[in-house]
C-alpha cells in the first residue's frame, strides 16, 4: 500500500521504549512501520510520533490525539489502555468505548485509522495473571464495538509468540528491539505491506528465566518504582515531550 503521511499516539509502546538507539532516544515499532511504508512506495513519507511513555489513556485522547488530528496524516494508529489496566481499578468498557470513539473521530476526519494493542507481559510481571484477564477483556470487548464496522485492530495482545521472554527487555514490561520488530511486522501485515516472515523463538521462557532471574536489584530497580509511581499519581514520561510531534520526512531506508 502507498501511504504518503502516519501518525502513531499511545504510550511507552508507541514511543518505542524498550528498542533504543545508541544515543538513547527509542524507535520502536511505529518507527519501524513507517520505515516499511516508505520502503513499499518508494518515496519518502510524512512521519510523526506523539506517544509519551506512561500516559493513561484519558491524556492520550486528551492531548495527542487532536494534536495528531491537526496534522491530518494519512494514517493514524492509536495505542493506550494499557497503563489503565494495571491500575487497581478500571473500567474496561470505558477504555475499549474510549479507544473505539477515538478511532471514529479519526475516521470521520478523513483518516484511515487502526487500533494496535500492546503486546502481554502476564508471563514475567507481578500480578500477571490479573493483567491477562483485563488484556483479554478489553481486546474482546474492542473487537465487539468494531465488528462490522470496516475498522482496523492489530491485535499483539493475542500474539502468544511475542510473551516469549526472549521479545522483553529487562525490566520485563517493555518490549525490547526484537519485541518491537516483531509488533511492526504484525502491523505491516495487517496494512497489507509485505514482510518477511516472523523468525521462530530460539530460546525456552525456561532458559531466559534462568540468565535473568528476578533478584532483589531487579525488584529495586524496576518493581518498586513502578509500584511507588502507580500510588503517588505520577508517571515515567512526567515532563518529557513527544518525540517527533510533527510530520517530518522519513526516506525509505537503503
Amino acid at each position: 500500500m502507498s501511504v504518503a503521511s502516519y501518525a502513531a499516539i499511545g504510550d511507552s509502546f508507541s514511543e518505542g521504549m524498550g528498542d533504543e538507539l545508541a544515543n538513547g532516544t527509542p524507535r520502536g515499532w511505529a518507527d519501524l512501520v513507517a520505515l516499511g511504508l516508505a520502503h513499499a512506495g518508494q518515496a519518502p513519507i510524512g512521519y510523526a510520533n506523539l506517544a509519551i511513555r506512561g500516559r493513561l489513556l484519558g491524556p492520550i485522547l486528551d492531548t495527542q490525539l487532536p494534536a495528531a488530528l491537526a496534522l491530518h496524516p494519512e494514517l493514524l494508529s492509536i495505542n493506550g489502555g494499557g497503563n489503565d489496566i494495571m491500575r487497581p481499578r478500571v473500567s474496561v468498557a470505558a477504555v475499549a468505548d474510549r479507544l473505539v470513539s477515538a478511532a471514529e473521530q479519526g475516521a470521520t476526519a478523513g483518516i484511515r485509522v487502526m487500533i494496535v494493542s500492546g503486546a502481554d507481559p502476564g508471563d514475567h510481571i507481578p500480578l500477571g495473571r490479573l493483567v491477562r484477564a483485563r488484556g483479554d477483556e478489553l481486546a474482546r470487548q474492542v473487537q465487539q464495538r468494531i465488528h462490522g464496522r470496516g475498522m482496523l485492530f492489530v491485535d499483539n495482545w493475542a500474539d502468544t509468540g511475542l510473551r516469549s521472554l526472549r521479545y522483553w527487555s529487562i525490566d520485563r514490561l517493555h518490549l525490547n528491539a526484537l519485541g518491537h520488530q516483531r509488533v511492526a511486522g504484525n502491523v505491516l501485515a495487517a496494512l497489507g505491506v509485505d514482510v518477511a516472515p516472523a523468525s521462530a523463538d530460539g530460546d525456552t521462557l525456561h532458559d531466559l528465566d534462568t540468565a535473568r532471574p528476578r533478584t532483589a536489584a531487579y525488584w529495586r530497580e524496576y518493581v518498586l518504582p513502578w509500584i511507588g509511581r502507580r500510588f503517588t499519581g505520577r508517571s515515567s514520561g512526567d515532563g518529557r515531550a513527544p518525540k517527533r510531534p510533527t510530520l517530518e520526512p522519513l526516506n525509505p531506508p537503503r
